[in-house]
């Protein structure tokens, strides 16, 4: 097995279009990828790990440009730790008071579906 995949390999890895991994790269959330002698993308394992902690980020709510910030911070080097560790705190913060909502709302819902639940076991037979 080679070290390294294909971009559309990498695509079916990460569950993200090719077109996606190319705009990742312009855009500066993705280091340039190596390419073989024919000028191919060939992702490495570090490759995929990052691409898979940009999709956490993503999936967490967090915006492209808030993305690109971290990814250039941390271009910086460790100068930038404390910057890269407050971002990804405000951003924790954030994701856990957005679960916290809809937590309360998927508690409302229960509760609605509970009484449903409850007036179809007390409806006289043959009601719907």
């Amino acid at each position: 097995m080679d070290d390294f995949l294909t971009i559309q390999q990498a695509a079916e890895a990460t569950g993200l279009s090719a077109h996606t991994l190319r705009y990742y790269e312009r855009i500066g959330l993705v280091s340039p990828v190596g390419r073989d002698g024919s000028g191919h993308r060939r992702y490495s394992a570090r490759d995929l790990a990052w691409i898979s902690f940009l999709t956490c980020l993503r999936a967490t709510g967090m915006s492209i440009a808030r993305m690109q910030e971290y990814a250039a911070l941390l271009r910086e080097g460790d100068s930038t730790r404390e910057e890269r560790h407050a971002l990804l705190a405000a951003h924790q913060q954030a994701v856990r008071a957005e679960i916290q909502e809809l937590q309360r709302h998927l508690g409302a819902v229960d509760e609605k579906i509970r009484r449903y639940e409850e007036q179809q076991a007390y409806a006289p037979v043959g009601a719907a």
